[in-house]
């Protein structure tokens, strides 16, 4: 039985978000996930619902701190690429996920109090199935 090595666990403050190659380093945050939506069946001679895979849809959002205006020009028809890149130096390495034919799926125009920093969260879907470009890998 393998013990776990807290050293080689992956923290997230060394992440690192990528958009069509550009480090945004004001995004402290990013969330992607794949959401299966399961057809149901009920089927004769069975009482449990079967269930199939139906369309997949990619969703996700970056949040972090509000430095430029530079996400609320984007158009919301244009399509880009992010990385997302975990990198702690204690790991067995890094981790980099692709995700293409992005579109900003709703946009955060204010969200502010006096007194405290300010930030900013985009939310958006892909299109195309996310690409693990480097896996970490025990050695």
């Amino acid at each position: 039985m393998a013990y776990l090595e807290p050293d080689r666990t992956i923290l997230g403050s060394y992440g690192e978000v990528y958009i069509d190659g550009e480090l945004f380093a004001n995004f402290n945050h990013l969330e992607a996930t794949d959401n299966y939506n399961l057809i149901t069946f009920n089927v004769a001679g069975k009482v449990r619902t079967q269930h199939k895979t139906g369309p997949i849809e990619g969703t996700g959002t970056l949040s972090g701190f509000k430095v430029t205006s530079r996400m609320l020009q984007m158009p919301h028809n244009s399509r880009f690429e992010i990385i997302s890149k975990l990198a702690d130096p204690e790991a067995y390495g890094y981790e980099r996920v692709r995700f293409r034919s992005c579109r900003v799926s709703q946009r955060q125009w204010a969200n502010w109090t006096s007194g405290e920093q300010v930030t900013e969260e985009v939310q958006f879907v892909y299109d195309d199935d996310p690409e693990l470009l480097d896996p970490i890998v025990e050695v």
